[in-house]
């Protein structure tokens, strides 16, 4: 006899069940809310990150081949196996790379022991930087991985690398500070070479990250927050892939 009760009872409460949320989650599923939900799950959750698509197929790190600041031919094939971050930049810049090397010293400072972490950074003034001039500018700024390479080469190529490559903006401009505008942005490489990201609240790649704060700043003066923090985390998701 208790088992019949127990069986009617479960039976009254999967009833209720049906009857109160059903027609909610077929709704969400017509109005597209419930994919919406999952995906801020996931991007809260931060356990994985995201691939970048371009017409339907991964992002990757196209091939290259320029020098380095000590005169060596570095290509996407020595970073293969290794998570790493790119840069545009230009020894000379007044403005925003100072920062954006500051941060990158500081990242490189937190994931030293890890042989597989690097950084690649092509300066977009390469008649001016040459390979003693960015050895001059490691020197100064700390710049001593083994794994990250400043590199210069053709200017075109290297253009095409950040404009078509990354599609980060890069150009000369003899109307702003420096001669050069850049957009200041990071893209995270994974160790196949895949363009990486987190996702945002609403499920979609942040796709770069903002290299022009500090996490000590917090913020700058347009109210946009500092990416290094998030940026350090998502290194550490790549690594432990």
């Amino acid at each position: 006899m208790k088992n019949k009760y127990t069986y009617v009872w479960v039976s009254l409460v999967v009833l209720v069940f049906g009857i109160i949320f059903i027609p909610k989650i077929i709704e969400r599923i017509k109005t597209g809310t419930i994919t919406q939900h999952d995906r801020m799950n996931l991007a809260d959750n931060g356990e994985t990150l995201g691939f970048i698509y371009l017409n339907n197929e991964k992002r990757k790190v196209p091939a290259f081949s320029f020098l380095n600041q000590d005169s060596l031919l570095i290509s996407q094939k020595d970073y293969e196996g290794k998570v790493y971050i790119v840069e545009f930049f230009f020894t000379t810049c007044p403005s925003i790379c100072p920062v954006m090397n500051t941060n990158l010293v500081e990242i490189q400072e937190e994931f030293r022991d890890f042989d597989n972490f690097g950084v690649a950074s092509f300066t977009i003034n390469p008649e001016y930087d040459t390979p003693r001039v960015l050895k001059e500018y490691a020197e100064k700024y700390g710049i001593n991985d083994m794994d990250w390479h400043l590199m210069t080469g053709d200017r075109q190529e290297i253009y095409d690398l950040a404009n078509i490559g990354f599609n980060i903006f890069a150009a000369e401009n003899s109307g702003v500070p420096g001669g050069f505008e850049h957009s200041g942005l990071f893209a995270l490489v994974d160790k196949n070479g895949y363009l990486r990201s987190r996702t945002d609240d609403f499920g979609n790649p942040i796709i770069y990250y903002r290299g022009t704060i500090s996490e000590s700043q917090g913020e700058n003066n347009e109210g946009e927050k500092e990416e290094i923090s998030i940026l350090k985390e998502d290194i550490k998701k790549l690594l432990s892939e």
